[in-house]
């Protein structure tokens, strides 16, 4: 089948099918940093609580980690092409809805949305580039990819800063959302006319059952840190955060059931024999848990705590992703040659930038954005040399008839991860902030950062000796 879509379409014209499908990932990526710039904004304007901020963001991770391997599995069953083109729509129509959003939950609503539009479209972004570059090519149009990726942080903060700043047509903040609307439609129109159809697999099958337990175990699990500031940390939030863990146990007991009955389950059950994958899974969690987290509470801080206007508190964070771009670049070669060991580098670095930060905080007054966004560039280095090959390095020593299936649960890990991080972290930094200041959540934020990637270090080194003994 490979080889006849690849027929389908000049070589020339598959490099605009490229352009097509990064420039949806593109807008995926910026939209995941733009809401982070705009948050302090949405929350005066919508009256939020600090549940509520933190749920704009976290719910979207929450939809969009439960439902990505559910999206690749409707790729494979109704066509890439299809089931992008859907997506896009979706993820256009429900960026709509959050610009229009009269109130804070209802912006929590089409935010969930929006993360199950995208859960559609991102994962046909890889399939088809794994589908249509095939020869020498493969490799710069991978790298293609993962410039954008890393470029899609630094437009994200900048644009975010600018659109909130500008005041577009008098739509303030809503315009962070309404920016997507354009942009969907020329990418769908696009995608329509220039993708190539690609015909459904045979014999796959989508694990309803699966996709559906799995969604509820981890709004269960995740769901309670977002509401237990507003609530004083209920017992009942601790219950239900317990139900959620027996919900994934039970999960696993679902997918061995599908598998015996001889359906497709959601994750291949062999995954979990290996144990270099599963320390990987284990080094991704914690390392992205203090991913996303890291720039909620350093916009809070900049925004709330310093007072830095929306605009200057995106330009601060360009020099961190440029540093992550460039750091990429850098992080293939001497991985080939280093291995996990440049990883676990990275990891060093990150913490020698979030130490730097919490200088900075305890003995400067007022940091300037510029004094911020120097002190950055240490932690965005470390973070490129981590997350680039991350993902290479946790499927190492996958079997290529499972990559596809771990890829999707490497793809929900991480953003658990995320989702976890904002939700917990963030209720710390709020609570911290209610209680003494600003500037004092984000030091122990900080503290927090740091440990959780000294856990993702010591992952990566019990990773190393599993794929050692291998």
């Amino acid at each position: 089948m490979h080889q006849t879509v690849t027929r389908q379409i000049a070589s020339s014209r598959r490099w605009w099918v490229l352009a097509i499908v990064v420039a949806a990932q593109f807008m995926f990526g910026v939209d995941a940093f733009v809401v982070n710039v705009a948050i302090p904004t949405i929350a005066v304007d919508l009256h939020a609580t600090p549940t509520q901020i933190e749920s704009v963001i976290a719910i979207y991770l929450i939809a969009y980690a439960t439902l990505v391997v559910t999206g690749g599995r409707l790729g494979d069953i109704h066509g890439t092409k299809n089931v992008f083109l859907a997506g896009v729509l979706g993820f256009t129509l429900t960026s709509l809805w959050c610009g229009l959003a009269q109130s804070g939950v209802e912006l929590i609503v089409a935010r969930l949305a929006q993360g199950a539009t995208a859960a559609l479209m991102v994962p046909q972004v890889l399939a088809t580039l794994h589908l249509l570059f095939t020869d020498e090519s493969r490799g710069r149009a991978f790298a293609i990819y993962g410039i954008v990726l890393g470029l899609a942080g630094a437009a994200g903060f900048l644009l975010g800063g600018l659109l909130v700043t500008i005041d577009l047509a008098g739509t303030g903040w809503r315009s962070v959302f309404f920016v997507n609307v354009p942009c969907g439609i020329v990418i769908a129109a696009a995608a329509w006319r220039i993708m190539p159809p690609v015909p459904r697999r045979a014999g796959t099958k989508l694990d309803v059952k699966g996709s559906i337990v799995l969604f509820a175990g981890l709004l269960c699990l995740i769901g309670p840190l977002l509401f237990g500031h507003d609530v004083g940390w209920a017992p009942l939030l601790w219950a239900v955060m317990a139900i959620g863990g027996a919900i994934l146990a039970g999960f696993l007991r679902l997918e061995r059931s599908v598998a015996r009955a001889g359906g497709m389950p959601l994750i291949e059950l062999t995954l979990l024999a290996d144990a270099a994958f599963l320390r990987g899974l284990g080094a991704a969690l914690f390392f992205f848990a203090a991913n996303l987290s890291f720039y909620l509470v350093m916009t809070l801080f900049m925004q709330k705590g310093l007072k830095i206007a929306p605009l200057a508190a995106g330009i601060a964070f360009i020099p961190l992703a440029l540093a992550f771009v460039v750091a990429s670049r850098h992080s293939g070669a001497r991985t080939r040659h280093r291995g996990t060991l440049v990883l676990i580098e990275g990891c060093a670095l990150q913490i020698a930038g979030l130490a730097a930060l919490a200088l900075v905080a305890g003995f400067v007054d007022a940091p300037t954005p510029i004094e911020l966004a120097l002190t950055m560039l240490i932690f965005g280095y470390g973070q490129g040399l981590v997350m680039a090959p991350l993902s290479g390095a946790v499927l190492s020593t996958v079997k290529p008839a499972a990559a596809g299936s771990a890829s999707g649960i490497y793809g929900t890990t991480a953003q658990i991860g995320n989702a976890a991080g904002v939700a917990a972290i963030g209720a710390v930094f709020f609570v911290i902030e209610s209680l003494q200041s600003a500037r004092a959540g984000f030091v122990v934020s900080l503290a927090l950062f740091a440990a959780l990637i000294t856990i993702c270090a010591a992952f990566l080194a019990w990773m190393r000796l599993a794929s050692a003994r291998s």
